[in-house]
């Protein structure tokens, strides 16, 4: 699991070895938010890679849109203490939640 936040709009990844051209890996997610009061713009063209599959996102349709266009994004982790899942939580400015993931711990 990664967390970005070097972006300029929000997005929740899954890449999946079973649909990407190098399958020498374990799949993963990886949660992007961005940006904290700087112009937004959106997502550059992806390969297949790592087969990854855009499971949410939210970017401002201009390129370097203004903060006061309200396209600023920021994201939430949250770890069960009892189950230790975590959830992740995708914001926007005025904190509504955009989308959610609940991933289970690791098998020991």
């Amino acid at each position: 699991m990664w967390l970005t936040a070097d972006v300029h709009y929000t997005a929740a990844h899954y890449f999946d070895p079973a649909q990407a051209k190098f399958a020498d890996f374990s799949p993963f997610w990886e949660f992007v938010s961005g940006p904290l009061n700087a112009g937004g713009f959106g997502p550059n063209k992806t390969d297949a890679t790592f087969g990854m599959q855009v499971m949410y996102q939210k970017a401002p349709t201009e390129v370097n849109a203004p903060p006061t266009n309200g396209m600023q994004f920021f994201g939430q982790v949250d770890i069960d203490a009892k189950t230790q899942a975590m959830t992740v939580t995708l914001k926007d400015l005025a904190g509504a939640s955009l989308y959610t993931k609940t991933l289970a711990p690791l098998a020991a």
